[in-house]
């Protein structure tokens, strides 16, 4: 069975994805060095969300629900920061940090947070209304 119950479920993992791309942005905010320790500012993830479900099991759920296609990375420039002291600062003084506002991240967190709140309350309503009609046909 792919129906709204399984639509709310996809919007609820799409959300959770975005979180987690979301909490990564804010944790990294300051990161200038790549996992090798060579200097490369973090670049924000932006997921890209796509309508259907590839992971559904039957052509119709395919079509329903939504996934996330990409995680994209952001192609904004990093900030100039002005850190005389700072050991990879260039010879103007100043360090280049990612291009991650805390503001719009916040932001984007509560929309997806909104969002997954709204699909919770669809999926309740589905399974009370599944409930009921099972309690009318017995």
């Amino acid at each position: 069975m792919y129906g709204a119950l399984d639509v709310s479920t996809s919007g609820m993992v799409a959300q959770r994805i975005r979180l987690e791309a979301i909490a990564g942005n804010l944790a990294n905010k300051g990161t200038i060095l790549d996992a090798d320790g060579n200097l490369s500012p973090y670049k924000r993830r932006i997921p890209v969300f796509a309508p259907g479900d590839p992971s559904a099991s039957t052509r119709a759920g395919k079509t329903m629900g939504v996934h996330v296609a990409s995680i994209e990375l952001d192609n904004a420039p990093p900030v100039p920061k002005y850190e005389p002291t700072n050991m990879y600062a260039d010879e103007d003084g100043y360090i280049y940090v990612p291009n991650i506002d805390p503001v719009t991240e916040q932001m984007n967190a509560m929309l997806a947070s909104r969002a997954y709140e709204a699909n919770v309350v669809a999926a309740e309503a589905t399974k009370s209304m599944v409930a009921q009609a099972l309690r009318l046909i017995a």
